[in-house]
């Protein structure tokens, strides 16, 4: 139990250059107190004392602002950075080594029951804003973008931009570490409006140069 008290904030140094002592972690880190709150009501839940479950992730949404069903399933090594308006639905899966920031949801799409909340791999980090909806699996060291709504599976080293969300694949190559920051993605639709733009001026000189014959 020590031993992943420890790890859970050495993960909050490794992830957050903010983080100055174990004493600030451990008193001003919502996203920490959240998933250590999260264990117990995922233990109550998993025991069928689900009522207790729920308050409990209740409690959990009151004091830190981040709602955490406890029928959802984490890993090692997940931090939730700043943290306010994370959502994460009841049949969510979510690997090691996971990185959400703010105002992050992890939910459903309908009212189908069963397995309705995305599965998320290792090594992802995901976006201020971003939305993962429905049953669907996002792969090893992916990152998703700010803001994106991702309703279809992701394949593993990817990344995820926009609305809905665009894959732009590092074919068979492991993300590096440094790619890992969601604020230096790429922008797919800035570079279509760039390609059009070239189109265009490629045109314009076309026009002239039959003009000029002319």
């Amino acid at each position: 139990m020590f031993k992943t008290l420890r790890e859970d904030i050495q993960t909050v140094f490794s992830k957050d250059p903010a983080a100055r002592s174990v004493l600030e972690v451990l008193l001003c880190y919502p996203g920490l107190h959240a998933l250590w709150m999260h264990r117990t009501a995922h233990w109550l839940w998993r025991h069928n004392l689900k009522l207790a479950g729920r308050f409990l992730s209740h409690i959990n949404r009151f004091l830190t602002g981040i709602e955490i069903h406890p029928g959802a399933t984490i890993g090692r090594r997940f931090f939730i950075d700043h943290g306010m308006g994370v959502v994460v639905g009841e049949t969510a899966e979510i690997g090691d080594d996971v990185l959400l920031y703010q105002g992050v949801t992890l939910g459903g799409t309908g009212k189908e029951r069963g397995k309705r909340h995305p599965t998320v791999g290792n090594h992802v980090v995901i976006g201020t804003g971003a939305k993962v909806l429905g049953n669907i699996r996002v792969g090893d060291c992916v990152k998703i973008g700010a803001g994106s709504v991702v309703v279809h599976p992701v394949p593993d080293h990817s990344t995820v931009v926009g609305i809905p969300g665009r894959v732009v694949r590092i074919a068979g190559e492991p993300v590096p570490e440094q790619m890992l920051e969601h604020g230096q993605l790429p922008d797919p639709e800035a570079q279509e409006i760039d390609d059009l733009r070239q189109r265009v001026n490629e045109l314009e000189a076309q026009v002239r140069a039959i003009r000029d014959r002319t």
